[in-house]
């Protein structure tokens, strides 16, 4: 019966060193990642640009649906492979150039903004994807920082689309 005791209280301490690290961890943060890909900035911009698409080569998105526009803004939701959705906005498009991106739900325990900057470089084009993101929940601060870690998303897009280009005709 101690032993039983003494696991409980040893997973409510890992518990409560997670919630206080979490706690010291700054809510927000800033993190970028670039990729070169052999194609015109043209190509790109037509894949990034084009979220109804994102299932054919996203290996993280089962499926995209268009919502209503809110301020302008064009909004969609991204279906993940367990059935959990996420509500983006663009809420900047200079084409060719610079897309930002928006977590268009307060009530989630994170947030944040992708901005998608395009550079025309020696034979194709680099994209600069920078996250800046906000983490509200401290554990989910705890497991964003440490177990996952801020850059996973941005690398998982960046591989998938060098995947997807690597394809295209």
């Amino acid at each position: 019966m101690k032993w039983i005791v003494g696991l409980v209280v040893g997973l409510l301490a890992l518990v409560a060193l997670l919630v206080v690290v979490g706690l010291l961890l700054p809510e927000k943060h800033r993190v970028s990642e670039s990729a070169r890909f052999r194609v015109s900035t043209e190509q790109l911009w037509e894949i990034i640009t084009n979220y109804s698409a994102y299932p054919t080569w996203r290996s993280g998105v089962r499926a995209v649906e268009r919502l209503p526009d809110t301020n302008g803004h064009t909004v969609w939701k991204e279906t993940d492979s367990h059935g959990e959705g996420i509500p983006y906005e663009t809420v900047e498009s200079i084409p060719n150039k610079r897309l930002v991106r928006r977590i268009a739900d307060p009530k989630l325990p994170f947030g944040g903004t992708w901005t998608l900057e395009l550079e025309a470089a020696p034979e194709g084009v680099t994209l600069t994807i920078t996250e800046d993101g906000e983490v509200y929940n401290p554990v989910y601060r705890f497991v964003s920082r440490f177990i996952f870690g801020h850059t996973t998303n941005i690398h998982g897009y960046l591989n998938d689309l060098q995947t997807k280009v690597a394809s295209k005709p």
